[in-house]
C-alpha cells in the first residue's frame, strides 16, 4: 500500500516567511513552497480537519494569517487576516474548527478569535487575564475543557469552553493547578487517549506528567522528570514536546544545548524513562512528528536549517536523514499527511 505523503510547515520569524516541504520515503525534506506573509511569523495551528492553517504574526500590524491546505499538493492558499489581541505565543484551534485560541507570553491574557464557515479568522471575541506569560493552549478531545499555562506564574490554568458560542468560564473547583517551582510550565501535549497531559518546564527543563479526570477535566500530577542529561552544563532552556502517534514515546528540545530528548513511555501509567539525547540544529526552539510516526523534523532559530530524523519504532531513538535551508530563524513545524 502506498504511503500517504507528508508535508511539513514552518515559519520564519526573521525572514516573515512560510516554507513548505515534502517529507521523501526517506524522510528526506523537499522544498514545495514559500510564501512571504511578512512581519515576525511564529506559532502556527491547524484546523482539526487539516485543510486549514493559520500563523500568528508576532510584529505589528498584530494578526492571525489563514490558509487553505491544497489536499492533493500540501500548498498553501492565502485566506485573509484578523487582528489577534495580543502578540501570541501559541494558538490551536478547538476540536471544531470553528474557534482560535491563543496565548500571550507579554500580554498575560487568552483569546478567542471565531472561524467563519470557510475557516477565515475573524476579530478577537472573548480576551481573558491570566497570570504572568501565558504560554501555551490547548482543548481536550472532548472539547469541554481548555488549558493554558502561565510560565511566570507557574501554574496551569483550566476553563470549561462553550463550542456553541466559543466562550471560556474558569473551572469553579480547580481553576489553576501549581506546577513545581522554578519549572516554568510552558508547552504541554494530551496522550491519544486523553488521560495524560506531559508538560515541559522551560526553565528547569523537567516533564510533568498530569492525570486527567475523564468526568470533570481536573489534573493531578503523577511524576516530575528532568530531560537533560546528566552532564548538562549552563542555564536549562527548554521549548518543545511531542509524542509519537503511538504514544510510546516522547522527544523535547533543549535549547541551551541543542539536544533533543527521547523518553519511553509506560503503558496504562503514562509515566515516563529518559532513553538518551540527540544533538539536532542550533537552538531548537520548536519540532514536529510525522502522521505516520516515522520522521521527526526540528529546526533551529540560529542555524536557520531544518533536519529529519528517521525514528525506530522499536527504540524511539533518531538517525539523521536530512538538512535543508530555511528562512531566517525557523521556530514552528507543523507536519500533516495527504493522500498519494
Amino acid at each position: 500500500m502506498t504511503q500517504p505523503r507528508s508535508i511539513a510547515y514552518v515559519s520564519c520569524a526573521e525572514s516573515g516567511e512560510l516554507r513548505v516541504f515534502e517529507l521523501g520515503a526517506s524522510g528526506e525534506l523537499l522544498e514545495l513552497q514559500r510564501l512571504v506573509p511578512g512581519g515576525m511569523l511564529m506559532p502556527i495551528a491547524l484546523r482539526p480537519d487539516r485543510q486549514r492553517l493559520y500563523v500568528a504574526r508576532r510584529s505589528q500590524p498584530l494578526a492571525v494569517v489563514g490558509f487553505a491546505i491544497d489536499p492533493a499538493s500540501g500548498r498553501l492558499l492565502p485566506l485573509g487576516e484578523a487582528p489577534l489581541a495580543h502578540s501570541m505565543a501559541c494558538i490551536s484551534t478547538d476540536r471544531s474548527g470553528r474557534w482560535l485560541f491563543s496565548a500571550s507570553y507579554g500580554g498575560h491574557m487568552i483569546a478567542v478569535n471565531p472561524l467563519d464557515a470557510d475557516g477565515r479568522p475573524q476579530a478577537p471575541s472573548q480576551t481573558i487575564a491570566t497570570g504572568p506569560n501565558a504560554h501555551c493552549i490547548l482543548a481536550d478531545a472532548g472539547n469541554r475543557h481548555v488549558y493554558a499555562t502561565s510560565l511566570g506564574g507557574g501554574v496551569i490554568g483550566h476553563w470549561q469552553f462553550d463550542a456553541g458560542s466559543g466562550t471560556l468560564a474558569p473551572d469553579s473547583i480547580q481553576p489553576t493547578l501549581a506546577l513545581p517551582e522554578g519549572s516554568g510550565p510552558r508547552h504541554f501535549v494530551f496522550s491519544a487517549d486523553g488521560r495524560h497531559i506531559y508538560l515541559l518546564g522551560e526553565l528547569d527543563a523537567s516533564v510533568t506528567v498530569l492525570a486527567v479526570d475523564a468526568t470533570n477535566g481536573r489534573l493531578t500530577p503523577q511524576q516530575t522528570i528532568s530531560s537533560l542529561p546528566v552532564d548538562f552544563q549552563g542555564k536549562p532552556w527548554a521549548a518543545d514536546l511531542h509524542l509519537t502517534p503511538d504514544g510510546r514515546y516522547l522527544y523535547t528540545c533543549e535549547r541551551t544545548g541543542s539536544q533533543l530528548g527521547v523518553f519511553a513511555v509506560e503503558p496504562g501509567s503514562g509515566r515516563l524513562s529518559l532513553r538518551g539525547h540527540h544533538a539536532t540544529e542550533t537552538q531548537p526552539r520548536g519540532f514536529a512528528i510525522d502522521p505516520a510516526g516515522r520522521f521527526l523534523v526540528a529546526t533551529g532559530q540560529l542555524s536557520h536549517h531544518a533536519s529529519s530524523y528517521a525514528i525506530d519504532p522499536d527504540s524511539g531513538e533518531l538517525t539523521p536523514m536530512g538538512r535543508v535551508a530555511t528562512g531566517g530563524d525557523p521556530n514552528w513545524v507543523e507536519i500533516i499527511a495527504i493522500d498519494p
